[in-house]
């Protein structure tokens, strides 16, 4: 099947490289000259663990092309995903000026029966202002789908490759058995395809993420009631995942979510429910409490310390998660800004963010080219993101580097006797 993506982006990347894997003819289509020479050369602009090689094999067996002309892309394509960029309006609903832009350029290309694809993150109703908008400039038939991703980072290729399932929203039974073909060969296991209406897909996107960051901001905030009572959350935590209604996925507390998606997911779910009179004080309160836990490793160490002016802190890990460069409402950015608003110094270490925080930066903190070269002469050390080159360190070695023995743990990584038998103060989440 000839496929065509609009957006090179995080989505249309990984999406455009596993539907050339699976014996596609893909082109990826991008505005950006820069990028898209990029990628014809195989640079790959975002870190994602397997993409670069699987980007590698699909352009060398010609079935993965990357262009900036839309109009050829689409001229000869079945299949039209957007898969561009939906950025935070001053409300916190979705920007569509970048989806109804592409979907505009995709109408006017268009040449024979098309199913275009809403694969960006949109909010309820997208897919009918899609429709709207490639009607205005063509006659050619067409159907809109409604097909949203469920790719965590990291793992976005397992994700897309064994998906737990697959959303395809439309009304169309053409499309929905062109969708049905394209998929085929990603649901061998049984897991399923589910074919619902539109409206019903995209709203799926939103309520799944908005469900996850619930989970986390729930622990959270028994993380906090444990502090309070001088209680563990890792054994509450465990109580609660036991439970098979409940589950252990997103039941870990930590200093907080962060990432393209959920932030922004679940402002826009809070912004569309409000156009439509109704406030899901819930998901306020979700939002509220990811706020508040951004902050709490800041509040321990000026709690433990005082002031923090003139001191020296070590941060390990600047991504919003693991195995991702990305940094997009990433915990460590809130943290090392307070910081240095308050007048201290820090050495920051990631595996694979360090050009990306660059960007937020500059010059301000130091890049330390190890974990523990951003230790030495530390008065304390933060762990923010739980990359796995973290979890085992050498606790001799680390407070021998460091100046004042202080750990805050910011995702509960380590255990806290074992710490304490080393010598260091512990500060986790929720730990008694």
């Amino acid at each position: 099947m000839k496929i065509a993506v609009v957006g090179t982006g995080y989505v249309g990347l990984v999406a455009g490289t596993c539907f050339a894997e699976s014996g596609n003819e893909v082109t990826c289509v991008d505005v950006d000259e820069r990028k898209v020479r990029a990628l014809q050369e195989g640079r790959v602009p975002i870190y994602e663990p397997g993409l670069e090689e699987l980007l590698h094999r699909n352009s060398a067996a010609h079935r993965l092309h990357f262009t900036t002309d839309l109009g050829k892309a689409v001229s000869s394509a079945q299949v039209v995903f957007i898969a561009v960029g939906t950025p935070e309006g001053e409300s916190g609903d979705a920007d569509l000026q970048y989806v109804l832009a592409a979907a505009e350029g995709i109408g006017k290309a268009m040449k024979q029966y098309t199913v275009v694809v809403d694969k960006s993150t949109v909010p309820v109703g997208t897919a009918d202002k899609v429709r709207e908008t490639i009607s205005k400039v063509t006659s050619v038939e067409f159907d809109v789908v409604s097909n949203p991703e469920f790719l965590k980072e990291g793992a976005a290729l397992e994700d897309f490759l064994k998906p737990d399932r697959v959303v395809i929203g439309t009304s169309s039974e053409r499309a929905r058995r062109i969708m049905g073909e394209l998929y085929a060969p990603f649901v061998r296991t049984e897991n399923p395809i589910l074919f619902m209406d539109a409206r019903s897909a995209e709203l799926t996107k939103y309520a799944a993420n908005a469900m996850l960051a619930t989970r986390i901001s729930f622990m959270n905030d028994v993380a906090a009631l444990c502090e309070k009572v001088g209680a563990d959350v890792e054994f509450v935590r465990k109580g609660l995942g036991s439970d098979k209604r409940i589950g252990y996925p997103f039941l870990h507390p930590g200093c907080g979510y962060g990432g393209s998606c959920f932030p922004k997911d679940v402002k826009a779910l809070v912004a569309t429910a409000r156009e439509f009179g109704l406030e899901l004080d819930l998901l306020r309160a979700v939002e509220r409490t990811n706020a508040r836990q951004k902050r709490s490793l800041l509040a321990k160490a000026l709690r433990h310390y005082g002031d923090v002016a003139d001191r020296t802190f070590a941060v390990w890990g600047l991504a919003f998660k693991p195995k991702t460069d990305d940094m997009r409402e990433a915990p460590a950015v809130e943290l090392i800004e307070g910081l240095l608003g308050k007048g201290a110094r820090v050495q920051v270490h990631d595996p694979v963010a360090a050009k990306v925080a660059e960007r937020y930066f500059g010059n301000r903190v130091l890049y330390a080219p190890s974990n523990y070269a951003a230790a030495e002469g530390a008065d304390g050390l933060f762990l923010v993101t739980e990359w796995n080159e973290f979890r085992r360190p050498d606790f001799k070695k680390l407070k021998s580097l460091m100046k004042e023995h202080v750990i805050f743990d910011g995702r509960n990584i380590f255990d806290p006797v074992r710490v304490k038998e080393e010598g260091f103060a512990y500060y986790g989440i929720g730990r008694s």
